[in-house]
């Protein structure tokens, strides 16, 4: 427990002497909140609760490191003050590193399960609109160039181990096999399976769910060279094709034609993580993929997707069970792998 008064009292100075202006909210049992304004506009909230928790939350237009400096004194003022008032008795201390909220570069960008990470972008590399969504290329010191879709991360040029894994972890061999990818827009998994000498990967790369259209193509085969290579430079290579249509009618198309691959590797969209999928249009647009990829694969074909976070376990366990709802029986198995710029493992 605190004394909300005694802590009050032992703080005020150190943000008087910054000739800020105090206003003070009493509010008897359940403790303190006094705010701080400067004259620039830069301000501090101290909340006091009885149960013995204190936080400070500063916010200051500082764009130069002396700014930064006084911030930090500051902080550094209060703790001491702090330890200096409880004799040391403190239980845990705690020093959140400054948001940075309004720059020309975002740097938060929240993972699968909730958690907001901070990259170290350093440059905007394209940002642009497409009819279906906001694309962007980012540059980040750790990982290269990172693919970004309406606010998700999809793909760094760091990212091989995903590659790697949708496409069987290096078990599979793909030598004179009919390979099918839906989705893939970033030419990773098309530029890796190339090299394997397959007889013909076909890519189809629109749908509405899907996160993937001309202009995601457009964008990685200039600024995401290091995961396409050259694939994406011409939509017909020696053993390959992309076609820029939705994939559901080309699916119906293949199975009414009866045509049939050895793989089928879809890397549409994620394992959605809403844990009702009677009412989510994505776990409905899983179920006729996953339905239509069965008409196309040859009896021991193989089929390989993405899965999501793996924090994520309703939702992971509830695609599980959408496999056992297929018109055919399947086998599946499932692995677990770090992809850098995920920041999780997936």
């Amino acid at each position: 427990t605190a004394d909300c008064n005694a802590v009050l009292k032992a703080l005020q100075p150190i943000f008087q002497e910054q000739g800020m202006t105090e206003t003070v909210h009493n509010w008897e049992d359940h403790g303190y909140l006094a705010t701080y304004i400067t004259k620039n506009g830069s301000f501090a909230n101290l909340r006091i609760h009885p149960h013995g928790l204190v936080l400070v939350d500063l916010q200051s237009y500082n764009d130069h490191m002396k700014g930064r400096e006084e911030v930090d004194q500051l902080l550094n003022k209060v703790e001491e003050k702090m330890k200096e008032l409880f004799h040391g008795n403190i239980k845990r201390v705690k020093r959140l590193p400054a948001i940075l909220r309004g720059g020309v570069i975002d740097r938060y960008w929240p993972t699968a399960d909730g958690r907001l990470v901070e990259y170290d972008i350093d440059e905007v590399v394209y940002d642009e609109d497409s009819p279906f969504q906001n694309i962007k290329i980012l540059h980040s010191k750790q990982f290269g160039n990172i693919l970004i879709l309406s606010g998700d991360v999809n793909l760094a040029e760091s990212d091989l181990a995903y590659t790697q894994a949708i496409m069987g972890s290096g078990k599979e061999d793909y030598t004179g096999k009919e390979v099918l990818i839906l989705g893939g827009g970033d030419g990773g998994i098309l530029y890796e399976i190339v090299k394997l000498k397959p007889k013909m990967v076909t890519m189809v790369e629109i749908s509405f769910v899907s996160n993937i259209d001309q202009m995601v193509i457009d964008g990685c085969k200039k600024y995401m060279r290091k995961t396409c290579g050259d694939v994406l430079d011409n939509l017909k290579g020696e053993c390959y094709q992309v076609l820029i249509e939705d994939c559901i009618p080309v699916l119906k198309r293949y199975a009414k034609e009866g045509r049939m691959f050895d793989y089928v590797i879809n890397d549409l969209t994620a394992v959605p993580i809403s844990t009702s999928p009677e009412e989510d249009s994505t776990w409905e647009f899983l179920r006729l993929i996953l339905d239509l990829s069965m008409k196309v694969l040859k009896q021991d074909g193989k089929y390989f997707t993405q899965g999501n976070c793996i924090n994520l376990t309703d939702a992971l366990t509830l695609y599980e069970e959408q496999l056992s709802r297929l018109y055919c029986p399947v086998e599946f198995s499932k692995e677990t792998v770090c992809v850098p710029s995920y920041m999780e493992l997936y």
